[in-house]
């Protein structure tokens, strides 16, 4: 959005909270939401986008992808996602491998998706830092809604296979528990020893080396960011748990394919889940339980999550898909754009309200053959297919137009 005031009237309106409103208006000021509802007044001078047979939502978001750490079309030059020379890297961050070109960001806004939890990869059992991001944007920096937004960790066959090839530790399961559980140890003996110092005189105090690898666990430790826990199999979910509440963190289970299977006891300890990729075949044994029904049983069991597509696993721009497929197999229709528009609570706390991104799409969000016409976004113009904005040539996720996409019509005859 421009600086100055938007008003988007006369489209069916979906909110962060409250029912949908038909005929709604969204107000917006300065690139900030300050009104959301019916016969609301106008500011003389605002720009007028007339919404009328579209849909009003906030921008989706996809909470764990790997977008721009893993960059389109570039093969090892562009894969960023592991640090595999030691089972521990809390030290590195997801931010410092963003490329804000990377294609990926200019698919992702194309459907609709403008935010994303960066997360390194599950080839660690303690991978990284992540990082919580809007879409667009010529450095990571200007990009940044949340630094860290949580710690990345990973159980099941990923660590114990990466590192069982090299004949180190780990290679087996009970081997990355240990290896996540000594850290955590250590990080726990760091913080002690920093709050031994603090309670002596000033004039009494020692110093105390920096360690970036535990003072970043020791976030974690403080419940200052949550643990993003890589698991899928009903087992590995349960460790997950285990040593969760042995260290009194905040846990989030990432993918959770067999999560349905514990969904009782995930819903009881108020756990969040950001289930997915649901586009992909069943190309290890720990996915095997992959469903689109998963979804609707994690609902129904009162489970708070997210989905994602695990981008580059599946295109970004399938997001919406997948909650579109998930209806079909038994998601209920509001809380599938819920999932694909909200975070797990643990992992939200980037998220303003008064600053949501909005993007307009025809007919019901999810429909197969429709597109987001357009999005607006705060600090800088709203782009709109209708005038051709979503197909300006350009550096992708840089300057004024955010996107370089072309309709399908338009490649499918080689132009």
């Amino acid at each position: 959005m421009t600086e100055g005031s938007v008003a988007v009237v006369g489209g069916r309106v979906v909110p962060v909270a409250g029912d949908p409103i038909d005929g709604g208006t969204v107000l917006a000021e300065a690139g900030r939401i300050t009104a959301v509802g019916t016969d609301l007044a106008i500011p003389p001078g605002a720009r007028v986008i007339d919404a009328a047979g579209r849909w009003v939502l906030p921008g989706f978001i996809e909470a764990h992808g790997h977008v721009g750490v893993h960059e389109e079309g570039e093969g090892w030059a562009g894969s960023d996602t592991n640090e595999l020379t030691d089972p521990v890297t809390a030290q590195v961050r997801a931010l410092d491998a963003v490329n804000p070109a990377d294609l990926g960001f200019r698919d992702a806004i194309g459907g609709g998706v403008l935010a994303v939890n960066i997360n390194p990869g599950s080839g660690n059992p303690i991978g990284g830092q992540t990082v919580a991001v809007k879409c667009w944007g010529r450095t990571v920096d200007e990009m940044v809604l949340r630094q860290p937004s949580g710690m990345k960790s990973a159980l099941g066959e990923n660590p114990k296979r990466v590192y069982g090839e090299q004949h180190k530790t780990p290679s087996t399961r009970l081997g990355t528990a240990a290896v996540i559980r000594g850290a955590l140890v250590e990080a726990v003996n760091y913080l002690s020893r920093l709050e031994t110092e603090e309670r002596k005189p000033e004039a009494d105090r020692g110093p105390v080396s920096r360690d970036l690898k535990l003072e970043a666990l020791g976030r974690v430790l403080r419940r200052e960011i949550p643990w993003r826990q890589h698991c899928h199999r009903a087992d590995d979910i349960a460790t997950a748990m285990r040593i969760a509440e042995e260290f009194g963190y905040q846990l989030v289970i990432d993918h959770g394919t067999e999560a349905h299977l514990l969904a009782d006891i995930i819903a009881a300890k108020g756990i969040p889940v950001v289930l997915g990729p649901l586009l992909t075949s069943r190309s290890k044994v720990e996915v095997r339980n992959r469903s689109l029904a998963n979804p609707g049983l994690l609902d129904r069991a009162g489970v708070t999550f997210a989905l994602t597509t695990d981008h580059p696993v599946v295109p970004i721009n399938f997001l919406a898909y997948q909650a579109a497929l998930a209806v079909k197999e038994g998601l209920a229709w509001a809380t599938a754009v819920a999932r694909a528009d909200h975070q797990p609570r643990a992992d939200r706390g980037h998220r303003r309200p008064g600053r949501l991104p909005r993007a307009r799409q025809g007919r019901r969000p999810g429909h197969l053959v429709r597109r987001p016409a357009g999005c607006a976004q705060p600090g800088r113009a709203g782009a709109d297919r209708r005038r051709g904005d979503l197909h300006r040539r350009g550096r992708p996720g840089m300057g004024r137009a955010p996107l370089n996409v072309r309709p399908a019509r338009e490649v499918l005859a080689g132009r």
